[in-house]
């Protein structure tokens, strides 16, 4: 059995055994820091020799970056808002797919947080990146009826917002305390609009 797989990897292109490799990184790292993730420990789970790992990332810093960049891509697409609705509505649908996503990815996506803030330069512009985007649309995808206005002003006001709401994400799933799911929810989306009004 573990033969007839190993075989059937050799077989993949050099493209899908690229993203069947991030796809594992990115699944090892839900539960472990950057640190943990290493290239032994992947090539033990992908039944393949730490030379193939190299050959298609280099060495272990390209490798985390490359994994990071492929978690980033996938926290910005679970926690796309849905198309219709009031904006608020689809704010709160976000913010409960952000939730969600820290929660079951927590030891892998502090880890990214702490990193980006501790200097690492590749890091830290990925992380730049997924902020962008995540404080962009709510201005792009708000644009018909849209509660926030864009202007420099909200611009500061939800950039504040962002890097709170990460802080509060973060320290919550880490402990909830007595504070639940639904009132971290109600928090961080109740704030945005509260914070902008107190700028206009």
């Amino acid at each position: 059995m573990t033969t007839g797989t190993a075989s059937a990897r050799t077989r993949l292109d050099p493209a899908r055994r690229r993203t069947q490799l991030l796809d594992l990184g990115v699944g090892l790292l839900a539960t472990r820091t950057l640190d943990e993730l290493t290239i032994d420990l992947l090539a033990e789970r992908a039944g393949i020799s730490r030379g193939l790992l190299y050959h298609y990332f280099g060495g272990k810093h390209a490798f985390h970056e490359a994994v990071v960049r492929r978690a980033v891509e996938d926290l910005v697409a679970q926690t796309a808002p849905p198309a219709g609705g009031e904006p608020l509505e689809r704010l709160l649908a976000s913010m409960t797919s952000y939730v969600d996503y820290v929660t079951a990815n927590y030891e892998g996506y502090a880890s990214i947080v702490r990193a980006a803030q501790g200097g690492h330069e590749a890091l830290r512009r990925l992380h730049e990146q997924a902020r962008n985007v995540l404080t962009d649309r709510i201005f792009t995808e708000d644009a018909q009826g849209a509660v926030i206005p864009d202007t420099p002003a909200t611009r500061l006001a939800v950039r504040g917002w962002s890097a709170m709401t990460e802080e509060l994400v973060l320290t919550w799933a880490a402990d909830p305390g007595p504070v639940t799911r639904d009132q971290l929810l109600a928090a961080v989306t109740g704030s945005l609009p509260a914070l902008v009004d107190l700028l206009r």
